[in-house]
């Protein structure tokens, strides 16, 4: 795990499909992933943040100066909301004692006077302070002092967080040239419940389940990605890590469906599989026949048919609630029929990219699936304007649809959607037939909270700026929007104050 240079004015959290990189630290931080919400959103999560409410308008524009050199000098009295007593200096830290080469220094050791110094380590303040950094911030101040770090090592501030280990950050070598493995400490200080392990063998795991404090009962979630990890691997890893719930294989093609026979276990309710070339009908029927509680499925498998989607069994019909078909090529109306009969108690549903899918299967989804509340049909280029008649019709709890590449829907599709007034979400990228006429429909559905119109080329500046009257909406995305001009974007700053417009 390689320590990041002195004086790299790099900014410490470079976003990117999702992932959240924090700079490795000596203190096994590692890597962290956020996975949640909109690229919008993973966007947000990644920038600096925001100046507390209880730091004084001087101290404000200070907040955008680099990290890890922490130069501007924030008044830690300002911080507690007293005033500073008289000559007292501010409380700062320059490049070369923030270096995480640097030694420590102690409370003793700070700049200021005998109050500033008490502040700078009060662990009230300090447990109030801290909330205001990202994880990539907190891991920097971690290393300023003992004290911080003390108060930075709760497991409250790294909750939704999980580390990103790669294969060669699990290994020091030796002067000798030989290979030890990393300490986890650091990690289990901070009780991080999950993991995902990136190009790992069947050793590593092992490696990582013997070195790992919390490996055996303490670790709920892991998730393998691009990894050498084979039918005993897994077996070993699900037979040691007894609390592992939740589990991810990703681009992991050395085990085959064998290997899940063996090795899956009752107590997993959420399992994540893609592009794993092995998998296909059997692995569904071992999937329904030994996780009777699955409540979450994600597949993604090229080979998978329509047989598949009827070896789920009365159990999961009723423990199951997510199922998420990407790019499953070969499933068609036939699947869905079996599908819908097998999970009727689905709240969320995504058949994105699974383009053998007419109106004929949103029909069927649309009449029995009658809890969705999420539904994504992006890249299914067969459905039309008849499909979202379907869902505005029957599925009256749904609050967010995904129609991203349905190159088919005009606006009369969206006339229909406009009934709909449980829907929160709509997201209509690269739709190429919705025109400013469609848009008007949805001018009068108050309850949308955010808007994707990415990549629409007929949409025009006259039509996008009727959008001003969706007062309530909090998020707008027109990317590669023509009719997005600089002047629009100025208008919707002035009459969409709360709403942020993604460019």
């Amino acid at each position: 795990m390689s320590n990041p240079r002195n004086g790299d004015t790099k900014p410490p959290c470079l976003p990117r499909n999702g992932l959240v990189k924090i700079p490795t630290q000596p203190n096994g931080l590692g890597s962290a992933s956020i996975t949640k919400g909109t690229p919008a959103v993973k966007n947000r999560l990644c920038q600096p943040s925001s100046v507390p409410a209880i730091l004084s308008p001087a101290l404000a524009p200070r907040s955008d100066l680099p990290i890890p050199s922490l130069a501007s000098p924030l008044s830690l009295a300002a911080l507690a909301g007293v005033s500073s007593p008289p000559g007292a200096s501010l409380v700062g830290l320059n490049s070369s004692e923030a270096a995480p080469g640097a030694e420590h220094p102690s409370p003793e050791r700070l700049p200021g006077s005998p109050s500033e110094r008490q502040l700078a380590v009060d662990e009230k303040i300090l447990n109030r302070l801290f909330w205001y950094f990202s994880a990539c911030e907190k891991c920097v101040l971690a290393q300023v002092c003992k004290a911080w770090r003390r108060v930075l090592y709760q497991p409250k501030f790294w909750v939704g967080l999980t580390p990103v280990l790669h294969t060669k950050e699990l290994y020091n070598v030796l002067p000798g040239g030989e290979k030890e493995f990393v300490s986890l400490q650091g990690f289990a200080v901070r009780g991080f419940d999950g993991f995902c392990l990136v190009g790992v063998s069947d050793l590593d795991i092992c490696e990582f389940i013997d070195n790992y404090p919390l490996s055996k009962k303490g670790v709920k979630s892991m998730s393998l990605k691009r990894s050498t990890i084979t039918d005993a691997g897994l077996e070993v890893m699900l037979e040691q890590m007894q609390g592992v719930v939740r589990l991810e294989l990703s681009g992991c093609n050395d085990f085959t469906e064998a290997g899940l026979w063996s090795s899956l276990n009752a107590r997993i309710t959420a399992l994540s599989v893609s592009d794993c070339i092995n998998v296909a009908d059997d692995a569904i029927a071992a999937i329904s026949q030994l996780l009777p509680n699955l409540a979450e499925l994600n597949l993604q498998a090229y080979h998978v048919t329509d047989t598949a989607l009827a070896y789920f069994t009365a159990k999961q019909g009723y423990t199951t609630h997510t199922l998420r078909l990407n790019s499953c090529w070969e499933i068609t109306n036939h699947g869905v029929v079996n599908m819908v009969h097998s999970l009727p108690n689905l709240s969320v549903l995504s058949l994105s990219g699974c383009s053998k899918v007419t109106d004929d299967g949103v029909e069927l989804v649309a009449e029995n699936l009658r809890k969705l509340r999420s539904l994504d049909l992006s890249w299914c280029p067969r459905i039309t304007d008849m499909a979202l008649e379907y869902i505005a019709c029957d599925l009256h709890k749904l609050e967010e649809l995904v129609l991203d590449r349905c190159v088919r829907i005009t606006d009369t599709g969206l006339s229909y959607l406009s009934t709909m007034s449980s829907l929160r979400s709509l997201y209509l990228r690269w739709c190429c037939q919705v025109q400013d006429f469609g848009l008007k429909h949805l001018l009068g559905m108050g309850s949308l909270r955010l808007l994707s119109l990415a990549g629409c080329p007929l949409l025009t500046t006259t039509g996008l700026s009727g959008l001003v009257q969706l007062q309530d909406l909090e998020e707008l995305e027109l990317t590669n929007c023509p009719g997005a001009t600089p002047e629009l974007f100025k208008y919707f700053s002035q009459h969409l104050p709360c709403c942020m417009v993604i460019e």
